[in-house]
């Protein structure tokens, strides 16, 4: 066997070189960051995130974070800052759920249309809300430490967690646990062995039972109507 001289280069045949580029791709497409999913909210709007805005003072404070599009970024890609200002939103879209994850939003300068009470839903690291002067903020003033409103916008911050700051002791049942779901929203989660409305019903909810009462139910409705169609073909 002929020895390789230190320095020289090998030459592979072309279906090696083309299946070695082609591994090196799929590679890289699997060690892509978080953010390559989260790309269709950060590219949205067009544009980068404004430098005086909220967003980009917060993502700037350390070099930890990176701003790209309109989101402000960690390390690992997760959304901590978007910034949807003046992008002609009548609503913050589908893909708008992708930045539960953010702690500061800025939604001002859009024409925001619909109640925004829902649309914060999971929403529970987010502490500095900016939307336009005419907008509530989701779950009302008493949904947060300080709401100022200015000529042009309005900012909602420090997100209080109702779970905490409720006085109703009914507001989750004995059997159950209230768990903080966005400004203004909770929801009880059952403790381990109850279920139901209220859970009230102890025990693992059973899918067999379910099922089956749903098969039998949808199988006499299709007799049922096959005999009534049946009867029809032949009187007619």
């Amino acid at each position: 066997m002929a020895s390789r001289e230190p320095g020289s280069s090998v030459k592979l045949p072309p279906w090696a070189a083309a299946a070695l580029l082609l591994a090196l791709s799929v590679e890289r497409a699997l060690a892509l960051p978080e953010v390559q999913k989260k790309a269709e909210i950060c590219t949205q709007c067009l544009g980068n995130v404004q430098n005086l805005s909220k967003v980009a003072v917060y993502c700037m404070k350390t070099s930890e974070r990176v701003l790209q599009a309109r989101c402000c970024l960690n390390q690992n890609g997760t959304i901590l800052g978007l910034d949807l200002q003046n992008c002609s939103l009548k609503d913050p879209g589908p893909n708008f759920t992708q930045a539960h994850t953010a702690v500061v939003i800025d939604l001002q300068a859009n024409p925001l249309k619909n109640d925004l009470a829902n649309t914060f839903r999971g929403f529970t690291q987010l502490q500095t809300l900016v939307l336009p002067p005419d907008a509530i903020c989701p779950g009302g003033i008493t949904a947060w430490e300080n709401v100022t409103s200015f000529v042009d916008s309005q900012i909602c911050q420090g997100q209080k967690d109702l779970c905490n700051s409720t006085r109703d002791p009914e507001i989750c049942p004995e059997n159950g646990s209230c768990v903080a779901d966005g400004p203004g929203l909770l929801q009880c989660v059952c403790t381990d062995g109850f279920h139901g409305y209220k859970c009230m019903r102890q025990g693992s909810f059973s899918l067999l039972i379910f099922f089956g009462i749903l098969g039998s139910t949808t199988f006499s409705i299709s007799i049922l109507l096959w005999g009534t169609q049946r009867r029809k073909a032949k009187t007619s």
